[in-house]
């Protein structure tokens, strides 16, 4: 009977501690996969060591490039975050500025369109990939996204993220199927494309940057937002005046407690004063975002009242260092974006907000001003707890077999050791 009864109080104590040790787990993962080779830089010298010019290496040399390569492919080899400097690289990244180099008023207009047309959903990601990837369509090809596209665009993006976060496997096929898709419309792109690649590889560059990370970033960056909106009753109503100064408060507020990336990598090419090179630099942002903050569990847009120079906050990576190419844009498109869908609804949620956020971003929309029934709230409450279980076993298995394959394909170490 004492058995049964520790039994009982296990069970029913998961929810309350395991998805915590599952995400802690992952970070560990992501910083010990590369051996005795890897340095975890410790807060104090965050922004020294991302911005030395040593710490430039971004693939070669690294096992944790496996994994990234292995979640983002097809077409690793020719993404902007993962080349090593070099004449490849600088013609991808000219190619990008040359997509993203438009107007405020043309990212609003754009923005607020594919917001606009949004339907309701249960989780908030599910809600925003559609928009984003009808956003990157447009900024692509400079016209309204089809559906067709938009289904491919969101069915490729949904997977990456999915495989990203380990609560699924890949599923090549839906990449595969976006990528031929842009390969019949090279000739209708909006900007010149990187020179120097077959059409392939120009179409697997297109889906690297602007259908697979573009549209999974803006999603996730989207779905934190909602649900800080929907756990913070007073800030959604004071964004929802349409004072846009508070607003970028809250979503500098928003990247600091949920940076959407959670361990980066560089590989340093010289040596850099006690570190040799060769060396894998694994860069924890929750905790540089977290330090030098009163109470830094504490949500706070007032922190950002005085802007950002000084504090510990880089959501977008710092400048000497290949930071996002959209640290301009993103900002822009997501406060439009959310000006638009505060306009049609009301933000309501129970479920845990985690910087990974597996579950999606659980949320009830309702129209604006109109709250759901309190007893929705304890129902997704408790729907949310025990579905973390079981996501979280998911996680454990899918994550080790995932790691255990990238490490086996290897496609970062062929690829350099083909060369």
């Amino acid at each position: 009977m004492l058995i049964l009864s520790l039994a009982a109080v296990f069970v029913l104590s998961l929810p309350w501690w395991l998805p915590g040790r599952v995400v802690a787990l992952r970070l560990l993962v992501f910083e010990r996969v590369n051996g005795e080779e890897t340095v975890a830089v410790p807060v104090e010298r965050f922004r020294e060591v991302y911005s030395h010019p040593a710490a430039s290496g971004r693939s070669r040399g690294a096992a944790l490039s496996d994994l990234f390569w292995y979640w983002l492919s097809p077409g690793a080899d020719l993404h902007q975050e993962h080349l090593e400097p070099g004449e490849r690289y600088d013609a991808v990244a000219a190619a990008t500025r040359g997509f993203l180099a438009v107007s405020k008023t043309e990212i609003e207009e754009l923005a607020v369109r594919c917001a606009r047309r949004a339907g309701p959903a249960y989780r908030l990601r599910d809600l925003a990939m559609p928009v984003w990837a009808e956003f990157s369509y447009g900024l692509v090809f400079g016209e309204e996204c089809p559906p067709e596209a938009r289904a491919l665009i969101t069915a490729n993006a949904d997977d990456v993220v999915t495989a990203l976060k380990c609560t699924g496997l890949r599923h090549m096929d839906r990449r595969d199927r976006l990528t031929a898709y842009l390969e019949t419309r090279l000739d209708d792109v909006r900007q010149p494309l990187p020179g120097g690649l077959t059409r392939r590889e120009q179409a697997l560059y297109l889906q690297g940057v602007f259908f697979n990370t573009a549209v999974v970033q803006m999603a996730e960056a989207t779905a934190h937002l909602g649900m800080v909106l929907a756990h913070h009753k007073g800030v959604q109503a004071r964004a929802r005046t349409g004072d846009d100064r508070f607003l970028d408060q809250v979503i500098n507020e928003t990247f600091r407690l949920y940076p959407l990336f959670g361990v980066a990598h560089r590989i340093t090419r010289g040596d850099m004063r006690d570190i040799p090179e060769g060396s894998v630099l694994c860069f924890n942002y929750p905790d540089f975002h977290r330090a030098g903050f009163p109470d830094p569990d504490r949500f706070d847009p007032a922190r950002f009242e005085h802007g950002v120079r000084d504090l510990n906050h880089i959501p977008f990576g710092i400048a000497a260092n290949r930071p996002c190419p959209a640290w301009r844009l993103a900002p822009i498109a997501l406060r439009a974006a959310c000006r638009e869908l505060l306009r049609r609804w009301e933000f309501s949620s129970s479920a845990r907000h985690t910087r990974s956020l597996p579950n999606r971003g659980p949320c009830l929309l309702t129209p604006a001003g109109s709250p759901p029934p309190a007893w929705r709230l304890r129902v997704m409450a408790v729907r949310d707890r025990w579905e973390d279980v079981w996501r979280s076993l998911v996680q454990l298995v899918l994550g080790g077999y995932m790691v255990w394959d990238a490490r086996r394909q290897a496609l970062c170490a062929r690829h350099f050791g083909d060369r």
